[in-house]
């Protein structure tokens, strides 16, 4: 079973930068595209960002300019690099993939536990 783990959360002022980190780990037989969502307090949970295997990339307007995703399909990890942070991005940021599953003959959504980003203005 693949797992992901979600690293490099933590507490920022407005304006610097955080890297998120998340590793897939277990029987890996392929995985497609890679993301991140966000959930703030209260709010429902939103997609962020999201890179196919092959590199394309696409992402939220609100995080244009400032988010980049990307991957290293040689160790399984998804990165995003969050720049210019504003207090409004503070949320709970989970990573999630689309996974081969033998049992199942096909793509499954895999997600990860989480991990807290917090900016304070």
């Amino acid at each position: 079973q693949v797992q992901l783990v979600e690293s490099g959360g933590g507490l920022v002022q407005a304006g610097e930068s955080l890297r998120l980190s998340c590793a897939a780990s277990g029987v890996i037989y392929s995985i497609g595209d890679m993301g991140w969502h966000r959930q703030a307090p209260g709010k429902r949970r939103e997609w962020v960002a999201t890179i196919a295997n092959g590199g394309s990339t696409n992402s939220v307007d609100s995080v244009k300019g400032r988010f980049t995703i990307s991957r290293d399909n040689a160790k399984n990890t998804v990165y995003l690099q969050m720049n210019n942070l504003k207090p409004e991005d503070t949320a709970t940021y989970y990573c999630n993939a689309r996974v081969f599953d033998v049992q199942a003959a096909g793509y499954v959504d895999v997600w990860g536990q989480g991990t807290l980003v917090t900016v304070s203005s």
